[in-house]
Formats: C-alpha cells, structure tokens, sequence
C-alpha cells in the first residue's frame, strides 16, 4: 500500500474516533501508532468507531516506518499509508550556476 511513498509526497492514513474530547475536538486512534491522537474537527458530528481520514505530508521514510506531520508528527508502519500526491520538484526557469563572463 504504501510503496514508494518518498518525503514531500502527501499521503492518507485511515483513524479511528475514540471519542469526542470537546466541542471541536475528537480523540482517535491511529493504526500502529501507540498513542491517542486528537484533532479539531468541529463541523462534521462523527460517532465512535466511525473511520475516519487524515492526510499529511511525509517528513521522514525509514525501512518500514514513515513520519507524517499531523501535527505534531506521528510515526506509523509504511504498509498503513496511502499515497494521495506524490511531491514533484518545481522546474527552474533559469539554470542555478550563472554564465561564465
């Protein structure tokens, strides 16, 4: 699922809600990531145990681990993402070194 994912490429990974923290927040949990993660999410009214997906950019790709920032950044299992956009570099108008004189 999640190869060639490489850093600057955004990517999806499928949470789950826990439950609602506050008002405008919700606590879920994220696959292969050991701790509660929460985020504001005060417009849509999902229930507990409802899937739910969050997107990022990819800040750091190991062997089998890779770093979104979801602020802060989560590190999951490679396998768990899905690869939404990859990162395509912006193309130079002008080469970088200058004409000798």
């Amino acid at each position: 699922m999640g190869k060639g994912v490489k850093v600057g490429d955004e990517v999806a990974i499928t949470a789950t809600v826990r439950r609602r923290v506050t008002e405008d927040r919700i606590s879920v949990s994220i696959p292969s990531y050991g701790f509660p993660h929460s985020i504001v999410d005060s417009a849509t009214k999902v229930k507990r145990g409802q899937a739910i997906e969050l997107t990022g950019d990819v800040l750091r790709v190991d062997e089998e681990k890779v770093t979104i920032d979801l602020h802060p950044p989560v590190t999951v299992d490679l396998d768990k993402v899905r690869l939404v956009t990859s990162y395509v570099a912006p193309k130079r108008k002008r080469p970088l070194v200058d004409k000798p004189a």
